[in-house]
């Protein structure tokens, strides 16, 4: 603010001072003002306003109480990984180990999704992000219900648009019904790939079994194995066309 301006606000404050005092006009005071500096280094540490970024939606996650998950989370678990990755992976919502750390997928099923990742060379520290459809743990891991869908519906969109992920890939049955928006069964959505349109963008999602239930269900892997050989082709052609 320069001293001009200062020098401004400080008369209209001395003109309404006298009138809600004697209601006489005082003599104009001169306030020996300085116009405002800012160092270089000032300057550089101003934040840059942006429109959306991933920081921004985890904060607003970890504050949100807009469904009843919240009332009952110890940590909310917004999602992690690069910026602009290959693959989006997306699950259904954080368990017991999820809700202690306020990260997705460390638990059991989390560490056999890494190995499932890196057979693929993938990871979520060089080229994935990993988030989930609720991102605050449902009691004793029961399904989300839709309420709960939809009150972190938007969060996963702004996540989708602002990554803009190359390929997704939905784990298990509930990611890949809500984002697809249908009720057939895993097994029939599952071994293709179907677009999925968001914003301005149509993004190739693959659906896949949870880790969860191939730790319950060993017949399930080897499909989940097609799968990610699916995925592996898709990326290997998606590199070649590069």
């Amino acid at each position: 603010m320069t001293s001009a301006e200062k020098q401004k606000i400080a008369f209209f404050l001395d003109i309404t001072g006298d009138f809600l005092g004697s209601g006489y006009r005082s003599a104009r005071k001169e306030y020996q003002f300085e116009d405002d500096t800012f160092s270089s280094a000032e300057i550089r540490q101003t934040p840059e306003i942006t429109s959306d970024s991933t920081g921004q939606i985890a904060s607003e996650i970890r504050l949100c109480n807009s469904c009843p998950l919240g009332k009952t989370r110890t940590n909310a678990a917004p999602g992690e990984g690069v910026q602009k990755p290959l693959v989006m992976i997306i699950g259904e919502g954080p368990g017991q180990e999820e809700d202690n750390q306020g990260r997705p997928f460390v638990g059991k099923a989390g560490q056999l999704l890494d190995k499932m990742l890196a057979s693929i060379n993938l990871s979520r520290k060089v080229n994935c992000f990993i988030a989930n459809v609720v991102k605050c743990r449902p009691p004793n891991n029961r399904d989300p219900s839709l309420e709960e869908t939809t009150a972190c519906g938007h969060f996963l969109k702004r996540q989708i648009v602002c990554l803009k992920p190359e390929i997704i890939l939905a784990a298990g049955r509930v990611a890949a019904q809500t984002l697809l928006k249908t009720t057939e069964p895993i097994g029939r959505l599952r071994g293709k790939f179907t677009d999925y349109s968001i914003e301005n963008m149509t993004i190739p999602l693959l659906v896949t079994y949870h880790p969860a239930a191939l730790l319950r269900n060993e017949d399930l892997k080897r499909p989940a194995w097609e799968d990610l050989k699916l995925l592996r082709s898709r990326l290997e052609n998606h590199d070649g066309e590069k």
